[in-house]
């Protein structure tokens, strides 16, 4: 075989993939947050120390029962920061949520204990939200390729690192990170108390009576799509065939429009949220 023929029998070396918060904005379908916010707060929750955590907060202005648009609005923000802010947007968030998280810790004596600076509750969390997103985007579009699957992984520690979590806990690779996820989510349980509060937040009741009316019923639907079986049963949920069917076709239709809009369109309203975050630094006014 020539060098020539030999040169055009190998395979092309596939590029190497690098995101920054510029080109991640291609792979960031916004309305996810949408469609897959309420079953990943379950599964964050699920983790006790987490779902206490939330519960019992004594900081009102950052809860959702109390002011749910601006609860959405503060997580949309972080998600934002997190992929595609630059270091000074980080430091910004950073600073900002942790004069909220200062006040989120357990009593002494209590019978869950809790941190809102412990890393490694940082790092489930983060967890929650890589595995959400990455789920909803093969649902969506089909898996990734596997160089861009790599670094979309490693970029998502910013989900974490964005706040305390030490970048050399994220697991190393996505063989490590499948590893972690199955044996914690495996634990994961949802008693009486956080049972309550999930259901308030599936059925929409922080909502007025006419969203609730309109939302409510296909908004547990998703949620009940995208939770792992042993959450659906905790929550007293059932799924059957059909409902996985009608769900994948919701997801395809969406998909279909979704996929073809402009980057702008596609990433919103998270671009919208990091805007909005950065005017409201600019003029000196709180974060969260």
């Amino acid at each position: 075989m020539t060098a020539a023929a030999r040169q055009r029998a190998e395979p092309e070396p596939t590029p190497p993939v690098t995101l920054t918060p510029e080109t991640v904005r291609e792979h960031i379908d916004g309305i996810a947050a949408f469609i897959g916010g309420a079953a990943n707060v379950v599964m964050q929750l699920s983790h006790p120390p987490v779902g206490y955590g939330v519960v019992e907060s004594t900081v009102d202005s950052g809860k959702a029962s109390l002011h749910p648009v601006k609860r959405l609005r503060t997580t949309l923000t972080y998600l934002a920061v997190a992929w595609m802010g630059t270091e000074e947007d980080c430091a910004a968030y950073r600073e900002a949520v942790n004069g909220s998280h200062r006040a989120v810790h357990s009593e002494p004596g209590a019978a869950v204990k809790y941190n809102a600076f412990d890393p490694n509750l940082q790092l489930w969390v983060a967890a929650c939200l890589y595995w959400g997103v990455d789920d909803l985007y093969t649902r969506m579009r089909g898996p990734m390729e596997p160089a861009l699957a790599d670094e979309f992984y490693r970029y998502s520690a910013r989900l974490g690192t964005t706040l305390q979590m030490r970048p050399e806990m994220w697991p190393a690779d996505r063989v490590a990170f499948q590893q972690y996820w199955e044996e914690n989510i495996a634990k994961r349980i949802i008693d009486d108390t956080v049972r309550d509060y999930f259901n308030e937040m599936i059925d929409l009741k922080w909502l007025s009576p006419v969203p609730r009316l309109l939302f409510a019923r296909v908004h547990r639907f998703g949620v009940t799509a995208l939770l792992p079986q042993h959450l659906r049963d905790q929550m007293g949920m059932s799924w059957t065939a059909r409902d996985e069917r009608r769900f994948t076709l919701l997801l395809r239709s969406i998909s279909v429009v979704w996929t073809r809009m402009p980057t702008v369109i596609r990433a919103a309203p998270l671009n919208t949220c990091l805007s909005y975050m950065r005017l409201q630094r600019r003029f000196g006014r709180p974060l969260v």
